[in-house]
């Protein structure tokens, strides 16, 4: 899952991890071995940076036995910590260009993963029925956050998570934040659901088949199959699938109602009323004239959305689109995991067109854009390239001002538009 961090985990791609330590030790009663370590060697650190992380394992020992954690477990995690240059560099990295949604469904709903979403539906069809009675939540869009978080366990991650986030902890732009995801890291351990060697996971502290941030894991986290463990990192995904089922279930998924649909907009529909904040019921959108491509009911009240702008598809949205936001804080994200369960279960895709020739901006044009809104009066985020909801409504009000189709898309034509 992805962190905002407010979200279960992080999903960004992993790349090299820890030093595998041989045979686990310490390994609590009834837990069952999961394999050799296959962890990559953390590159080497400076002298410098790798005698202030040691420095502040000691320093952050009373803070964690103060939140519960034994001395026993602190020692026996820490044994494995090191400074991970890697981690820093990933933290610190952005993207010089943003991906346009179509470019990001393109390969979130590639044919590769609906017929391995498939394969896996086919495979593990047992399982899910019984996850999806349990907990509401359909299996498809279970299957769909599994191939969106790992490409359906082949790319849990390979680096310790002790380390990573001992080395956020320490050194990171959000140091406090990761210090709460390092103790819940030793709660993880102390609970006995797995060992320091085998907790893998990404750079950011992402964890298992379905990339649970170690607080996310505490809260929602479930053993499924009953054998006393919570076990999100072995080959058998059974409890990830189940948590993640819990985790959108406690979140607002709502037993037998849809993720939302396509919807076709009337010529004279207000442009005004696009966006995660002005909900209606499925009878206001209808009398308006709002259509379900493909015919049918409207699903359930909820917002319409338009990730392209008025030049791309309309999609109206439910509480259970919003609980996948939950998980991933992304539009994208989440119309990526709604689109490949429909694929998955054998139903259509977005049928709209992209407005594929646009020019995608760089972070210092979506900066520009912010920082000329805000000189405008119309932002008060911060100034990140980040375009999240609040920098679209600006948009969207910016764009009511001077006449134009108000439905917050940032563009290279609204940044000439701000600069004149």
């Amino acid at each position: 899952m992805t962190i905002s961090i407010p979200r279960a985990a992080i999903s960004f791609m992993m790349i090299a991890a820890v030093s595998g330590c041989g045979v686990a030790m310490n390994r609590a009663p009834g837990m069952a071995n999961t394999g050799p370590v296959v962890a990559a060697p953390i590159p080497a650190a400076s002298a410098g940076d790798e005698a202030g992380l040691q420095r502040f394992v000691q320093t952050f020992r009373p803070r964690a036995l103060s939140a519960g954690i034994s001395p026993q477990t602190y020692d026996r995690a820490m044994r494995i910590a090191r400074y991970n240059p890697d981690v820093i560099r990933l933290d610190r990295k952005q993207a010089e260009f943003s991906r346009p949604v179509w470019l990001y469904l393109d390969s979130a709903v590639s044919d590769a993963r609906i017929n391995t979403g498939r394969q896996m539906l086919a495979q593990h069809g047992r399982t899910l029925a019984a996850i999806e009675q349990r907990y509401g939540v359909p299996r498809e869009i279970v299957l769909a956050v599994w191939g969106m978080e790992s490409n359906f366990g082949a790319n849990r991650g390979k680096m310790q998570i002790i380390p990573s986030l001992t080395t956020l902890a320490y050194d990171g732009r959000r140091g406090e934040m990761f210090q709460n995801q390092l103790i819940a890291a030793l709660k993880i351990l102390q609970a006995g659901d797995t060992d320091p060697e085998h907790m893998l996971g990404s750079w950011a502290g992402a964890m298992g088949h379905t990339q649970f941030m170690p607080t996310s894991f505490l809260e929602y986290a479930v053993d499924f199959n009953g054998d006393g463990r919570r076990d999100i990192w072995s080959d058998d995904p059974t409890d990830a699938l189940a948590s993640t089922a819990a985790y959108l279930a406690r979140t607002g998924w709502q037993r037998g109602q849809t993720w939302g649909a396509e919807v076709q907009l009337p010529a004279n529909f207000n442009m005004g009323q696009i966006g995660k904040g002005n909900r209606k019921s499925a009878a206001d959108w209808s009398a308006q004239g709002v259509r379900r491509l493909g015919g049918g009911a409207l699903p359930g009240g909820g917002s319409i959305i338009m990730p392209a702008g008025a030049r791309g598809p309309a999609f109206l949205i439910t509480d259970n689109f919003r609980s996948i936001l939950r998980y991933n804080n992304s539009d994208n994200y989440a119309l990526g995991v709604s689109y490949l369960g429909e694929r998955i279960a054998g139903r259509s895709g977005i049928q709209g067109s992209w407005p594929r020739n646009d020019r995608p901006l760089s972070t210092s044009e979506r900066e520009e854009i912010q920082r000329r809104l805000a000189q405008k009066g119309f932002y008060q985020g911060e100034i990140d390239g980040l375009f999240g909801s609040a920098t679209m409504e600006s948009v969207s009000a910016y764009q009511r001002s001077i006449g134009v189709t108000p439905d917050g898309y940032p563009t290279s034509i609204l940044l000439d538009q701000l600069r004149r």
